[in-house]
């Protein structure tokens, strides 16, 4: 079995919001399989699944840029040392230019963007001399690129921390900030995937309907009564993590699709980008918790 290490424990109850000692025995009775001990305490406890807030884990910031004309968009996230340099004007504006490109030249990868001209040299020759102007390691950790016949709205939130592009058509211009503010506040509940429930992938709702099946099964409940639970959760799963059937953030009594109808207004793609989202850093956080952990092992 795979040693149960400290760093384990904290991951596992920053997914889950549990206590260190339900994780560490988790993580005991699954061979230290993450996955599989998350799914344990799912189904013992009800917990949702974990949020995409709590796996923020590195500094640094999302530059955007969007074409003249509206239709062509772009996000960068570009990652630093120290939340300090994260918020330097040079830094914040290498963010944008490397969307601007991003947007306009288009690059197949990281490398072709790399190479990408820029300032009278390269995307990399900017890099290095950022670097040695701020001291810090700067490195570009993703990007993407948005075209649509129709339009693009975007949105920055907690100082660039967090980014969405939303692509959309109808209703006017303030119908795509709102729907792109919306999608940015969803990171702090339950972060929609995609658009619609039919693009919600099947290994997903499976994995799902297979954690409220173990929940439900045990409440002793007769067969019949299990299978209505089942698919009750699965449609509330499946209205919290499509934008459509999410409640708007400005006005919770409308949906997102009630809010768009209203608008004569369609989403029909978005991309979100939350800083250091699945980097892993250390935590000091939990120290007192470990220690307390170690003493009752």
């Amino acid at each position: 079995m795979a040693e149960i290490t400290a760093s384990m424990v904290m991951d596992l109850r920053s997914r889950t919001g549990l206590p260190m000692m339900e994780c560490k025995k988790a993580l005991a009775e699954t061979g230290g399989d993450a996955a599989k001990a998350e799914e344990l305490l799912r189904i013992r406890s009800g917990a949702r699944a974990s949020k995409a807030a709590d796996r923020i884990a590195a500094e640094g910031v999302i530059g955007a840029f969007l074409s003249a004309d509206g239709k062509t968009g772009a996000m960068v996230e570009l990652n630093c040392e120290t939340d300090f340099v994260a918020r330097n004007a040079d830094f914040v504006a290498f963010a944008r230019k490397l969307a601007q490109v991003v947007a306009e030249k288009n690059p197949a990868d990281a490398a072709s963007l790399a190479s990408s001209a820029l300032d009278g040299g390269t995307v990399e020759n900017a890099r290095q001399a950022l670097v040695q102007k701020i001291g810090e390691n700067v490195s570009i950790r993703r990007f993407v690129r948005i075209s649509t016949p129709g339009k693009l709205a975007q949105y920055l939130h907690g100082g660039g921390r967090i980014g969405v592009t939303v692509a959309y058509e109808g209703g006017d211009e303030q119908t795509g900030k709102d729907v792109a503010m919306h999608v940015a506040a969803s990171v702090a509940s339950v972060r929609a995937v995609c658009v619609a429930r039919d693009q919600v992938p099947k290994d997903l709702v499976e994995r799902e309907r297979a954690i409220y099946a173990a929940q439900a099964a045990e409440s002793g409940k007769p067969a019949d009564i299990v299978a209505k639970m089942v698919d009750g959760k699965i449609n509330k799963f499946l209205s919290e993590v499509t934008l459509l059937g999410q409640p708007f953030v400005k006005n919770p009594d409308l949906s997102i699709e009630k809010y768009l109808e209203s608008k004569g207004a369609s989403v029909t793609g978005f991309e979100l980008y939350v800083v250091g989202e699945g980097i892993d850093k250390k935590r000091d956080d939990f120290a007192a918790e470990v220690a307390a952990m170690a003493k009752t092992a």
